[in-house]
C-alpha cells in the first residue's frame, strides 16, 4: 500500500483527533470511567465507552452505527451528560433523544422528545432530562413520558438555556441550564438577540447570522429561576453595569452567577436567593485592564469554601477564602473539577511555561503536583478515582491513565495514528526575554549544506501557545512545511498565555506592536546560533490572531519579511466579536485611536512585499468581510496581491476536504516568492500529495 501523503492524513484522522479518549468523567464511587473515543483512527464516529475498575475492561456503550440505520459522517455522539449517581445517562444523536442506564451498562433507547434536540442534562436525581430544542427549553421524564416545554420562546430572536459567554468559565462548553440538587427547579438563561446587528455579508453563507461586534449592541442575557410547574422568577442584579453572564450554575449551597461589567474590569460572583431571584456579591474582582476568566473558577467547595484566583506580583495564584494556597512562580490555568473539599487544578511554573501539570489541593494536606513527566496534562477525579490525561511530545493524541489506590494502573486504549512525517526539531530559549521557540528543518538538510529560506510560523497573541510540550497537529505542520524546503520557526511572545498575566497584559491596547518586536527577536536570535538560515528570504504564514500578525510583519517591518500568507485574519478591529477584542483595546467610544492605530486596513497603502490572503466563506469566528475589506483597500490603493475564498469552509479548515489545497496554495505561493524546494520530487509527493 503507498504511503498517504501528510494533508490526506489529517483529512483522514481530522487532525488527529480520531481514535483518542474524550470527554472523561468518574462516577461519584470511582468505580466507573466513562468517556468518548472513535473505533479507530480514522472513524468520524464517536460512541460512548464505560471502563470498569472492577475488572479493568472496557465496554462499549453506545455506538451510533447500531443505532441509526444510515448513520453519516459526523453524526456522532458529540457530548453526554449524567445525573449525580452517573446511572441516568442522556446525548443527542442526529437530532434525538437517547438515554441508557445503570452507568452505561444499560442498553441505549430513543426518547419521544422533540427534536432537534440538543444539550440534554438529566436531573441530579434521574427522573427527568431537560432539552434544549429550536430555542425553547423542554423536560422530559426519564421512562420518556410527559415531555413538555418549561421555558417557550416569546420573539423571533429569543432562546432559551443557551448562553454563549458562559463557555470561558464553563469545563463542558456553553452552558445555558442547570438543575437545582433536588431535581425541582432549574436556572436558565434567556438570551434575546434582538438588538444585535447583522452578521456583515459577503456572500449567502452569511445569511441570518449576527454579529456582537466592537461597539454595538450584546445580547441581552437573563436568567431566571423556572419551576416544574412552571413558575418563573427573574434572577436581579445591575445589568447595566455587568451585562456579560460568563458562568452560571447551582451547587448544593444555591444558584449563582458570574457577571462581567462591559469593560471587562470587573467581575462579580452573585449568590441568587432561590425565592426571590435577589443577588447578593459573594466576590468581587477588578484589575485596570482587564480581569482574566479562569474556566472552573469561581466556586464553592462543600464546606462553602470559596474558591478564586488573584493576580499578584507577576503570578496568577489560586485562592481559597481570598488566601493565596499557591506558590509565587506557580501560574493557575484550569479549576478542573471539586470533589467534596478537593480541588484539582492545573498550572504552569514560570520556568517552564511550555509544561502543564496537574495539582491537587486538599484543607488537611495541601498542595501536592500529581506527576513529573514533562508533557501538557489534564485530568478529572472522583470518588478517590484519578484519570490524568497526558498530552506528550511523542505523538499527537492523549494517553488516559485511570488511577485508584489499591487497584492497578489502566491506560485506556488510543487508536490515534503515527503521523507519516517525523519531528526534525529544536527547542529553544531566545533573547533577553527567554522567549520560548522551536525551529524544524528539513529531515534531509544537513547543516552547511546550503542557506535556507525561513518560515516563521507563530499564532503569537492571546489565547494561543504554539510551544509547549505537546505535540498537536500544528506542530506537524510546521515540520510539513520544513520538508517543503524551509527552515520553520515558531515562537510565542508577549500577550500569548502561560507566562503569568504581567506578559499576558503586555498586548493592551497594541495588539501587533510588542508581538511583532518579539517575532523579529526570535527570528535574529536563532539566526545567530543557525547561520544556515538566510535572513535575505523570509516568510510568515498564520492563521486567526497568526494570520492578522502575518499582515501586520508585512505591512510594518517588509525590511524583515518578504512574503506572507494571512488566514482568516481580522483586519479592521472594529468588525470582529466585542467581547474578545475590546478586552484588549477597550470601548471603541473611549479609545478610537487604538482601532485606528491597529487597523491593517488603514495600512494597507504601505505594503511592498508578497501577500495571500485566504478566508473560508462559512467562518462563523472571523467574519470574512475582513479580508474582503483588506483586499478592496489594497486594490484601491494599486497594491498586488492574492487572495483566495473558500465556499463552504469554516474558521478552521485543516482537517477538512480541503486541506491539501488549502496547504498547496500556501506552499507553492512561498516556495515561488522565497525559493524554497524540497529535497527531492519524490519525497514532496509523498509529503504533499501533489
Amino acid at each position: 500500500m503507498a504511503t498517504p501523503s501528510f494533508p490526506q492524513q489529517l483529512i483522514r484522522t481530522h487532525r488527529f483527533t480520531r481514535g483518542t479518549p474524550t470527554h472523561l468523567s468518574v462516577s461519584p464511587d470511582g468505580a466507573t470511567v466513562l468517556f468518548l473515543r472513535t473505533r479507530s483512527a480514522d472513524d468520524p464516529v464517536a460512541c460512548l465507552w464505560s471502563l470498569d475498575l472492577d475488572s479493568g475492561t472496557e465496554h462499549l456503550a453506545a455506538d451510533p452505527a447500531q443505532l441509526l440505520p444510515h448513520p453519516q459522517d459526523g453524526e456522532g455522539i458529540e457530548a453526554y451528560a449524567t445525573d449525580r449517581a452517573a446511572d441516568l445517562i442522556a446525548f443527542a444523536l442526529a437530532g434525538e433523544l437517547w438515554a441508557l442506564k445503570r452507568g452505561g451498562r444499560g442498553r441505549p433507547h430513543r426518547l419521544p422528545a422533540r427534536g432537534p434536540v440538543s444539550d440534554p442534562r438529566p436531573d441530579p436525581t434521574g427522573r427527568r432530562i431537560a432539552y434544549v430544542s429550536s430555542g425553547a427549553l423542554r423536560v422530559i421524564d426519564a421512562d420518556g413520558a410527559g415531555d413538555r416545554a418549561l421555558a417557550e420562546l416569546d420573539g423571533p430572536d429569543v432562546e432559551f438555556g443557551t448562553a454563549s459567554h458562559t463557555a470561558i468559565t464553563s469545563l463542558d462548553g456553553p452552558r445555558g441550564h442547570w438543575w437545582s440538587p433536588d431535581g425541582a427547579r432549574l436556572l436558565v438563561a434567556r438570551t434575546d438577540s434582538t438588538a444585535v446587528h447583522p452578521w456583515p455579508a459577503v456572500g449567502a453563507e452569511d445569511s441570518g447570522r449576527r454579529l456582537a461586534a466592537v461597539g454595538t449592541p450584546n445580547p441581552d442575557v437573563t436568567l431566571w429561576l423556572i419551576a416544574l410547574n412552571g413558575r418563573t422568577t427573574q434572577a436581579s442584579w445591575d445589568q447595566d453595569a455587568f451585562e456579560y453572564v460568563v458562568g452560571a450554575g447551582w451547587d448544593p449551597h444555591g444558584p449563582y452567577a458570574l457577571v462581567q461589567s462591559r469593560d471587562q474590569c470587573t467581575v462579580r460572583f452573585l449568590a441568587i436567593d432561590p425565592t426571590d431571584g435577589r443577588t447578593t456579591v459573594l466576590h468581587e474582582h477588578k484589575d485596570d485592564r482587564w480581569v482574566h476568566l479562569v474556566p472552573g473558577l469561581p466556586a464553592r467547595t462543600a464546606s462553602g469554601a470559596l474558591l478564586a484566583h488573584t493576580d499578584l506580583h507577576g503570578t496568577r495564584h489560586f485562592t481559597v477564602d481570598g488566601a493565596p494556597v499557591t506558590p509565587p512562580g506557580l501560574n493557575l490555568r484550569t479549576v478542573l473539577g471539586i470533589d467534596g473539599d478537593d480541588v484539582l487544578f492545573t498550572a504552569s511554573d514560570a520556568d517552564e511555561p511550555t509544561e502543564t501539570h496537574l495539582w491537587s489541593f486538599r484543607p488537611a494536606e495541601g498542595l501536592r503536583r500529581l506527576g513529573a513527566e514533562a508533557a501538557v496534562h489534564s485530568g478529572v477525579r472522583r470518588g478517590g478515582t484519578l484519570v490524568r490525561v497526558t498530552h506528550g511530545a511523542d505523538r499527537p493524541g492523549a494517553r488516559a491513565d485511570v488511577l485508584r489506590e489499591g487497584k492497578p494502573s489502566v491506560t485506556l486504549a488510543s487508536y490515534v495514528e503515527r503521523p507519516v512525517l517525523e519531528l526534525h526539531m529544536t527547542r529553544l530559549v531566545l533573547g533577553p526575554l527567554e522567549l520560548r521557540a522551536r525551529l524544524h528543518l528539513p529531515s534531509w538538510y544537513r547543516p552547511g549544506s546550503g542557506p535556507l529560506p525561513v518560515l516563521v510560523d507563530p499564532y503569537g497573541g492571546p489565547g494561543g501557545q504554539r510551544v509547549t510540550a505537546e505535540v498537536d497537529w500544528k506542530v506537524l505542520v510546521s515540520q510539513w512545511f520544513a520538508e517543503q524546503g524551509f527552515a520553520v520557526l515558531a515562537a510565542d511572545g508577549r500577550g500569548t498565555p502561560g507566562r503569568g498575566p504581567d506578559w499576558e497584559r503586555e498586548v493592551y491596547g497594541d495588539l501587533f506592536g510588542l508581538a511583532l518586536d518579539d517575532q523579529v527577536t526570535a527570528l535574529h536570535e536563532t539566526a545567530r546560533r543557525h547561520p544556515d538560515l538566510d535572513l535575505r528570504r523570509v516568510g510568515i504564514r498564520g492563521w486567526s490572531f497568526g494570520g492578522s500578525l502575518a499582515t501586520a510583519a508585512v505591512l510594518r517591518r517588509p525590511d524583515v519579511f518578504h512574503a506572507a500568507v494571512a488566514g482568516a485574519c481580522v483586519t479592521d478591529q472594529r468588525l470582529y466579536n466585542a467581547h474578545w477584542r475590546e478586552r484588549f483595546l477597550g470601548r471603541p467610544d473611549r479609545y478610537p485611536e487604538r482601532y485606528d492605530a491597529n487597523s491593517l486596513v488603514l495600512e494597507a497603502p504601505k505594503l511592498s512585499r508578497p501577500l495571500l490572503l485566504m478566508h473560508g466563506l462559512a467562518d462563523a469566528n472571523v467574519p470574512p468581510a475582513n479580508t474582503v475589506r483588506l483586499s478592496d483597500a489594497l486594490r484601491a490603493a494599486g497594491r498586488p496581491h492574492e487572495v483566495v475564498l473558500l465556499p463552504g469552509v469554516g474558521h478552521q479548515p485543516v482537517g477538512s476536504a480541503t486541506t491539501g489545497e488549502l496547504l498547496g496554495r500556501q506552499i507553492g505561493f512561498l516556495q515561488r516568492h522565497l525559493g524554497a524546494r524540497p529535497a527531492d520530487s519524490t519525497s514532496a509527493a509523498r509529503l504533499t500529495g501533489r
